[in-house]
């Protein structure tokens, strides 16, 4: 279990306390008032290395690595890029389209999950073992306004669960998911995502299991993916034969086709 404590930022209001004590009660950690105190006072007091900041503008998760927060840039990006009638690997891989169910069994900032369910606009199950993580990622999905169409409803329809994607798995029956997804924290970083570092010191960087894609491929109708690093040994130790990713991506997708 993540240990933290929740606050508020300096310039808070009553709407901003009331959600914090809400959290923290939700989460069974410290509300901590912030008062006059600098963030680094109330962490030194509570002996803890992480906090949960609760601002007008959003949550924010302090770390010693860095502050995280939700915004997903990257899939806005992609999803123009979709709109120009422009190839995703993602969803080449997935060969996703409308109407399918796609189960996303790593969550993390949630932007290949809004890619996925800009696509096809059905609910996506977004699974996220980190408690911090899934406070954060289900307030921006509830609250994240963009102009570019649809995309708003894409971010409605994510339905995250605080929960570990294997306990998950194992409870579904046999085909009665379309699309099983992983994007697990790279068992070697990609050198220029300096700005993942914060939140590999908060998500399960535990690889996936043979028996995570075993249990995978029961309960898909279509295809089990994998993302990963190009150079990753990941996709020969779990069975993923087919791959799509050009040979200069730092990125490719494992595939196994459900018969």
């Amino acid at each position: 279990m993540d240990k933290f404590f929740i606050t508020t930022g300096r310039n808070t209001n009553a709407s901003c306390i009331k959600k914090a004590e809400l959290l923290a009660a939700q989460h069974n950690v410290p509300f901590i008032f912030r008062s006059d105190k600098s963030l680094q006072q109330l962490k030194a007091e509570q002996t803890y290395a992480v906090a949960l900041l609760v601002k007008k503008t959003g949550l924010y998760i302090d770390t010693p690595n860095g502050t995280i927060f939700f915004h997903p840039n990257m899939a806005q990006l992609r999803i123009k890029k979709l709109l120009e009638n422009k190839p995703d690997n993602m969803i080449t891989a997935m060969d996703l389209r409308r109407g399918m169910s796609v189960l996303d069994c790593t969550l993390g900032f949630a932007s290949d999950a809004l890619v996925s369910a800009f696509i096809c606009k059905t609910p996506v199950i977004g699974l996220e073992s980190s408690s911090l993580l899934y406070a954060v990622i289900t307030d921006g999905l509830q609250n994240f306004s963009s102009n570019i169409p649809n995309i708003n409803e894409a971010a409605r329809l994510i339905k995250p669960a605080n929960l570990n994607h294997i306990d998950y798995l194992k409870k579904l029956p046999n085909k009665s998911i379309d699309i099983v997804y992983f994007d697990p924290m790279f068992r070697h970083p990609l050198m220029n995502s300096t700005n993942l570092q914060p939140l590999r010191c908060l998500a399960d960087t535990a690889p996936v299991t043979s028996k995570s894609v075993h249990e995978a491929c029961r309960i898909a109708r279509h295809r089990v993916v994998l993302k990963e690093n190009s150079k990753s040994h990941e996709f020969l130790r779990l069975g993923f034969k087919e791959r799509i990713g050009s040979r200069y991506s730092s990125v490719h997708y494992g595939i196994i086709k459900i018969e």
